[in-house]
């Protein structure tokens, strides 16, 4: 099946020209009058214009969110529940609607947006909902005539900054906890992606008393960097590239207040000599642990971006895993059958086309891809990137650094030892139990399974 393109006939979801941010329970335009037009990875279309908030912006939306958070603060945890079963029921009733703006916002295939990202954020507000209701106090005994009571209490006003790759799912993971705790929110979300937000506010905004729940859009150093260096909230959560990441904590430091952080990565798969030993099953699962750094366009902080197989098995193996990636099914991200869509951003595209090009002129193998994707004419506009796996060395700039892409480094290694060397963050597979107990508590980051 295939959604119409927005404006197309058919399509479920229509935009308007412009959007304002969300502040005080309703959309206003920036205090500075300025606009940036967001772009559609998919063809490249412009979709409409968002809010270039500024620093002025942020403080406005600060002095709504302190206003309402005496009385949210306050709130029962009953109707804090309901509040967030309400906002899971809502995206649950308007699921298509919102997967397709997410798709055609983000990029991402249609059939991740509706079968993963939507129904994961429904689940996580209905999560929280649930935890609320079941969190208890606690009471503990100094002496016989002194009682400690320990209780749960809002931090107040919160600042938080999500990514592009996730958009919908990574504002339910911070927005959930926060409200349920009753704190109130401002949150920018990446200007790559201001779309599916706003369209789910204007879903849900009017659940929430007026300055509980807010959204600023803009960019980074400007909306973003103001968020951060506030004194006026409590705490700070941000998701995003490791060197922001840095001074996203610098600035929390400065204020002198908690901050949560989820930054990038580069881990990669250690596949064992018996990997090939195994049964039909074991060794497909294995292949498809490799091919999995290609999901949601290789954008995810978390993904297998580096291969390190055993030398004796490595033809056998990559013929499977070459074989795999020719099944992957490339195309319109509004087709549920695609399987990887378009990089979020021109700039997203730009920057992992320049990693490929520096791994060849380092003396890395394209085994294939490498280049621009082909996917239709009325989709040349679009920032498509073949899936592309590079043999190399581990002190490639490709291996070494995050390209957030399809972009998979491999490499060979002779034994445990040089395996260890190489990786150290990463998850292993193996048949063996004894490898994975005695291995694993040497590796000191990464994944294990």
């Amino acid at each position: 099946m295939r959604y119409a393109h927005p404006g197309q006939p058919g399509a479920v979801v229509s935009f308007k020209s412009a959007y304002g941010n969300f502040i005080d329970g309703r959309f206003v335009e920036p205090l500075s009058g300025e606009f940036f037009m967001n772009t559609s990875p998919v063809d490249g279309s412009n979709i409409a214009q968002f809010p270039r908030s500024d620093a002025r912006d942020i403080d406005f939306t600060l002095d709504a969110a302190h206003r309402a958070a005496p009385a949210w603060g306050k709130t029962s945890v009953q109707q804090r529940s309901r509040l967030l079963l309400q906002v899971a029921d809502r995206i649950e009733q308007h699921l298509e609607y919102l997967a397709v703006a997410e798709s055609w916002d983000n990029g991402k295939p249609i059939r991740e947006t509706l079968n993963a990202d939507l129904p994961l954020a429904v689940d996580h507000f209905r999560y929280f909902a649930g935890c609320l209701r079941a969190q208890e106090g606690s009471t503990a005994e100094i002496d016989e005539t002194t009682v400690a009571y320990h209780f749960h209490e809002p931090l107040g006003v919160v600042g938080q900054i999500i990514p592009w790759n996730f958009p919908l799912l990574m504002a339910a993971w911070k927005l959930a906890p926060a409200l349920a705790a009753g704190n109130c929110v401002v949150l920018k979300p990446a200007e790559q992606t201001p779309l599916s937000i706003t369209l789910l506010l204007e879903l849900i905004g009017d659940l929430f008393p007026a300055g509980v729940l807010n959204v600023v859009q803009g960019f980074g150093k400007e909306a973003g960097e103001a968020l951060a260096t506030s004194k006026r909230i409590a705490k700070l959560a941000f998701t995003g590239s490791t060197p922001v990441g840095r001074h996203i904590l610098a600035c929390a430091a400065e204020n002198i207040i908690p901050c949560t952080v989820e930054l990038g990565g580069k881990s990669p798969n250690i596949y064992f000599a018996d990997v090939m030993d195994g049964e039909e099953e074991f060794i497909e699962k294995a292949v498809e642990g490799l091919v999995l750094g290609f999901f949601n366009q290789g954008e995810v902080c978390t993904c297998p971006s580096r291969a390190l197989i055993h030398e004796s098995i490595y033809e056998p193996f990559m013929a499977r895993v070459m074989e795999k990636v020719a099944q992957i099914r490339r195309g319109d991200p509004l087709d549920t059958d695609t399987m990887i869509g378009a990089q979020a951003s021109r700039q997203q595209f730009d920057k992992i086309l320049s990693y490929i090009q520096i791994a060849r002129e380092e003396g890395g193998q394209i085994l294939t891809g490498g280049e621009r994707a082909a996917i239709a004419p009325a989709l040349d506009n679009g920032f498509y990137i073949q899936p592309t796996l590079i043999k190399g060395r581990n002190d490639m700039r490709s291996f070494q650094e995050e390209i957030f892409g399809p972009v998979i480094g491999v490499t060979t290694f002779k034994d445990e030892a040089e395996a260890l060397a190489i990786a150290n963050e990463t998850p292993v597979w193996s048949r063996r139990r004894g490898v994975d107990a005695g291995y694993q508590p040497r590796l000191s980051h990464g994944s294990r399974h």
